[in-house]
């Protein structure tokens, strides 16, 4: 059995949380990714940094914002259901 894990086919592989931040945030700026996202490191004070500092803790709301750059700034297609019930590579 082979433990080493292929990431070649995810898009996110290569995009750091800051450089994926900053694209989305150079594009929409935190109000309406606040707007849109409704999470408060987009209101409160927001910055670059404290808002990655706030992703790489809290789970959900990385993967919200990684959806989002994915399925709204990137618009690629979304897997089907089948798709989605695939193991992973």
């Amino acid at each position: 059995m082979n433990n080493e894990i292929d990431y070649t086919n995810n898009p996110l592989h290569g995009v750091g949380l800051k450089q994926l931040l900053a694209e989305i945030v150079d594009h929409y700026g935190f109000e309406i990714l606040f707007a849109y996202l409704n999470i408060n490191c987009f209101k409160t004070r927001p910055s670059i940094e404290s808002s990655v500092k706030f992703l790489k803790k809290t789970d959900w709301a990385r993967e919200k914002v990684e959806n989002f750059y994915l399925y709204q700034f990137k618009s690629l297609p979304r897997a089907s259901f089948e798709q989605f019930s695939l193991p992973p590579r």
